[in-house]
């Protein structure tokens, strides 16, 4: 027996947004014109309207859609929220044409699908003092120009030569990369590819790349080679790990957002912090580079072992 496909939740979102204000114009409607109109089959038809009766803006049963198709008609009542014409203000339509002109200029998301929503939006908008002159403006940082470095390599399909700065031991490394793939994840871009040097798929954050070299030489990474799932995070836990809680006085609340960190909480005008760590020589060396600014609170043998650190530190820096 052949397998029906199953529709991804996406588009039966999509198909009930329309379906609400058509059939609420069309109150009345025989259910299979309903169908026809709407594309769909019967049996389909009422599967959705059966589900609309637990949508709404509200958890409250007099703020759920009422819908009906009781002797072969259509009725949907109490969906006027959702049956009103889309109606942006002037700071909405704004911010989303500027927010489609970003994405357009980064080269991230599927370029055509940008385009047309842009199109569409700036035809609409037009009449909106201004919006003609908003401009979006290059990226003139470091991390901007290794990003369009970056962008001309993959395009191009050449290796890349990266000075890139390890956090975990605070140093400098140089490495070969076939890149395949920019992500933005969790607010921070991200060069995925072959790293020559690790001999294994590595993720590198742009930020902390300080150089970038286009070589001449075609990117080849091992056929059959799969990108990571980043849908829940670039931090992958290693067997190796252990979790680190920190307190971050103000000044060193930057430390949660350049390093991995899997919780946050605040603590006053502090910051209590989870970062797992696999070596004990980093958490020694952040604490002493940030002078007082963070605290190791757990586990209780790195606590320990850290405030050894800075003693004896202090005392040499004495002597």
């Amino acid at each position: 027996m052949t397998r029906q496909p199953v529709e991804s939740a996406t588009n039966r979102v999509e198909r009930l947004l329309t379906m609400v204000p058509w059939l609420a114009s069309r109150q009345g409607i025989e259910i299979e014109r309903a169908a026809a109109g709407l594309g769909i089959t019967e049996k389909q038809l009422r599967a959705d309207l059966d589900l609309l009766f637990m949508c709404g803006y509200g958890p409250m049963p007099d703020e759920l859609i009422e819908a009906s198709y009781e002797g072969g008609r259509v009725f949907v009542s109490n969906a006027d929220a959702i049956s009103r014409p889309l109606r942006l203000t002037v700071d909405e339509a704004t911010s989303l044409i500027v927010g489609l002109r970003s994405l357009a200029a980064s080269g991230a998301g599927e370029s055509s699908a940008v385009e047309r929503a842009l199109s569409k939006l700036e035809g609409a908008a037009g009449a909106i003092p201004g919006v003609d002159r908003v401009l979006v403006v290059e990226d003139d940082t470091q991390a901007g120009h290794v990003l369009a470095d970056l962008r001309d390599a993959l395009a191009a399909g050449r290796r890349v030569h990266l000075g890139y700065h390890v956090p975990s031991r605070d140093e400098r490394t140089e490495r070969d990369v076939d890149p395949m793939r920019l992500a933005r994840v969790e607010g921070h871009w991200y060069l995925e590819g072959w790293c020559h040097r690790a001999r294994d798929l590595r993720l590198f954050r742009i930020d902390r790349i300080e150089a970038v070299d286009v070589l001449d030489v075609p990117a080849d990474p091992p056929e059959g080679l799969a990108g990571r799932d980043l849908r829940t995070g670039v931090y992958q836990g290693g067997a190796e790990d252990v979790a680190v809680l920190v307190r971050l006085a103000p000044g060193a609340h930057w430390v949660a957002e350049y390093y991995p960190v899997t919780d946050r909480t605040p603590d006053g005008d502090h910051l209590l912090v989870t970062m797992p760590s696999s070596t004990e020589g980093f958490m020694q060396r952040l604490v002493l580079r940030l002078g007082g600014g963070v605290e190791v609170l757990e586990p209780a043998s790195l606590r320990s072992s850290v405030a050894a650190h800075a003693r004896s530190a202090l005392a040499a820096y004495r002597t």
